[in-house]
């Protein structure tokens, strides 16, 4: 312990976390205005409402998320590569590869989204007639074809300035259409359009921004680079990308698709509890979250140019900032979570909610995955570092083999006990592979180090 805080005093002249808390500190600003938009959504549409709201959108992201490709890791690995290579011709043959298979497989997602529209909103809404909510609002798969690639290009150029400021602009946006949708006392259907109009903005600025700004970073005329003599090996490129992506869509299935399993099993009441829960837990993992994105580039980096104490120094203190924000909010939760958020306050003479007594249930449920979730939360660097190895497959067997458990225990399990049992399943998988993939991960680095020490003698 000693040892990990002996380098405190140098934090402030490093240049690389700097870079990397500054980046972050722009997207963070940028989220907290749609986090408070949720706090007013669930108490304009009430538990129920919520919750069919919760399992609409969450149903069109998964099924976005399980069909196209999420190039973003991919732009990040190959992209970055090639620029910490000053390989300009080789960034944009991937990036052209990346766009043109994110465009394919995003409209395959809506036309698959359009056949399954049905079974979801009648297995998961539990109404027939929601079924216009999830054609409507999955257009936003079709405004989001390129926005993986272009995500992946910001981030490799170092543009989170844009970024924060496009998602401060959707955020601002969102906000006025969202006033005049209480003002006007608007319902399920008009609250989702201005969530559409939110991932609509999402979806097309980062497209804009990057052909605004590659031209500085690759070239004018980076477009047409010729695929052909210009993309790395094929096999271990595409091996990457479909293992990076089939990864991501397992933890899509254990991960991010618990309003609907407890829709699934219960009903929209239960999904606007878990929906709740999640949207607190954001509040928790908001200000660590972008450095998902901004660290793993620097990832990359060091990687490439095998810079192993760098890269040990960053993923230390990156923990230790993120370890230290979590323990402080999960202790705040547990000691006035449900005072704070669940109970009436009075102000002013008059009672207030932050979110309406028909939501406490949903404080048991942010205290039992509070505790995954806050795992997962100091080490969010796991699959980022195996990534930047290029060890695509080793967090695919992790996530998949943790989400089977995962899926057949709730099966067995959560009709019985409730849905409870499926909040303790959910961060029993949150704890079980980050734990494995962050020791996989720490094993790379010494063996690598050891390698270089071992050329170098």
């Amino acid at each position: 312990m000693r040892r990990l805080f002996s380098g405190m005093k140098s934090w402030g002249k490093d240049v690389i976390l700097k870079k990397v808390i500054g980046n972050s500190t722009y997207l963070f600003t940028s989220q907290a205005i749609g986090a408070v938009l949720s706090i007013l959504t669930a108490n304009l549409l009430g538990v129920a409402s919520f919750g069919a709201l919760g399992v609409v959108i969450s149903f069109v992201t998964n099924i976005n998320r399980l069909l196209s490709f999420r190039m973003g890791d991919f732009v990040v690995r190959y992209v970055g590569g090639a620029l910490a290579e000053e390989d300009q011709k080789k960034a944009s043959a991937v990036l052209k590869v990346a766009a043109l298979t994110e465009i394919v497989t995003s409209v395959v997602a809506y036309l698959i989204l359009v056949i399954l529209s049905k079974w979801g909103a009648e297995s998961f809404a539990k109404d027939p007639a929601t079924q216009s909510l999830f054609l409507v609002y999955g257009l936003a798969i079709l405004g989001n074809v390129m926005t993986e690639t272009a995500t992946g290009a910001l981030q490799v150029t170092g543009h989170f300035k844009s970024q924060a400021l496009l998602n401060l602009l959707q955020s601002l946006l969102t906000a006025g259409l969202f006033a005049a949708v209480i003002l006007n006392q608007g319902g399920i259907f008009a609250v989702m359009l201005v969530y559409l109009a939110g991932k609509l903005v999402l979806g097309i600025g980062p497209v804009i921004l990057a052909m605004y700004w590659l031209p500085k970073n690759l070239g004018e005329g980076w477009w047409r680079t010729p695929l052909r003599g210009n993309l790395p090996d094929r096999k271990p490129m595409w091996r990457f990308a479909f293992n990076s992506n089939f990864s991501g869509t397992i933890t899509t299935l254990a991960r991010d698709s618990e309003v609907l399993w407890a829709s699934y099993f219960f009903d929209t009441t239960v999904a606007g509890y878990f929906k709740v829960a999640l949207a607190v837990i954001n509040l928790v993992v908001m200000p660590i979250t972008p450095f998902i994105s901004t660290t793993f580039p620097e990832i990359t980096r060091h990687i490439a140019k095998r810079e192993w104490q760098k890269l040990k120094i960053l993923i230390t203190r990156v923990t230790i900032i993120s370890g230290t924000w979590t323990g402080l909010v999960a202790g705040g939760l547990l000691l006035l979570g449900r005072q704070v958020l669940f109970s009436p306050w009075s102000l002013f003479g008059r009672t207030i909610y932050i979110y309406e007594a028909g939501y406490a249930p949903a404080y048991i449920v942010l205290l039992v995955i509070l505790i995954g979730y806050g795992f997962a939360n100091i080490f969010f660097w796991d699959r980022s570092l195996l990534l930047g190895f290029g060890k695509a497959g080793l967090p695919l067997k992790v996530s998949f083999f943790t989400m089977l458990a995962k899926v057949v225990l709730a099966l067995l399990i959560v009709p019985v006990l409730g849905y409870l049992a499926e909040a303790a399943l959910f961060s029993a998988y949150f704890v079980i592979s980050v734990s494995i993939l962050v020791a996989f991960g720490l094993s790379e680095i010494r063996k690598q180090s050891q390698k270089t020490a071992d050329e170098r003698a």
